[in-house]
């Protein structure tokens, strides 16, 4: 797509008491964005953190703040999201009802749209979306948990939709997140990812700072 790597380091593998710390120590690293998981433990099965966490982390982190919303009702929520800081706001098309309305909203209100797809939901879901969004979120694992493998369909999944987005002229960023580590990373930026998210491969590793680097580094010696 044209775009430069980003690497959006996830907090959902962090020491969630002490964020502050962690966020600023991936962006010390050169993390691009900031990866915020939010799960409701309904659309998936794990409850994390909701819109004061979101507002509280916007006052200490430097580089914006990418938040995906594992929810079961992002049409009415995404707002609070937008309202709280965040910078790049994703919806689940397998849960928002209303994406167009949704996607259009999170615009108005000042922050980039994000559509995602899970594992077992098809490209052609998201192809009438595609022009009102920002950015494109392909998990590559299903959703709820870190540290999980890798679905090795998702590298298809991922050339599909840089052809759906050349086919309609758009250019969103491509994210994909679940499984990425130094193995799996330059395969999807093959393929045409341009935003990798990365959990348990940073922050579970004894130096969160080198393992970002060592991310980066080998997610672009392919993709040269």
């Amino acid at each position: 797509m044209g775009h430069e790597l980003f690497i959006a380091p996830s907090i959902l593998s962090a020491d969630f008491t002490r964020l502050a710390e962690a966020v600023a120590l991936v962006e010390d690293a050169g993390a691009d964005l900031i990866h915020v998981d939010v799960m409701d433990g309904r659309f998936v099965p794990n409850l994390t953190i909701g819109p004061p966490v979101v507002r509280e982390l916007k006052r200490v982190a430097r580089q914006p703040l990418d938040v995906h919303l594992m929810v079961e009702d992002p049409d009415r929520t995404a707002g609070w999201y937008v309202d709280a800081g965040a910078d790049i706001v994703t919806v689940h098309i397998e849960a928002a009802v209303h994406a167009h309305r949704t996607l259009c909203a999170i615009r108005e209100g000042g922050a980039m749209a994000g559509i995602t797809l899970n594992p077992g939901t098809p490209a052609s879901a998201i192809a009438e979306v595609l022009p009102y969004v920002d950015l494109v979120l392909v998990m590559s694992v299903n959703p709820g948990f870190g540290g999980q493998s890798f679905i090795e369909s998702s590298i298809a999944k991922v050339r599909e939709i840089v052809r759906m987005c050349r086919d309609a002229g758009v250019s969103p960023r491509i994210e994909v997140d679940g499984g990425i580590d130094p193995h799996t990373a330059p395969r999807v930026v093959d393929a045409g990812a341009d935003t990798l998210v990365a959990g348990n491969a940073i922050f579970g590793q004894p130096d969160p700072a080198a393992a970002l680097a060592e991310l980066r580094r080998s997610a672009l010696t392919r993709s040269v």
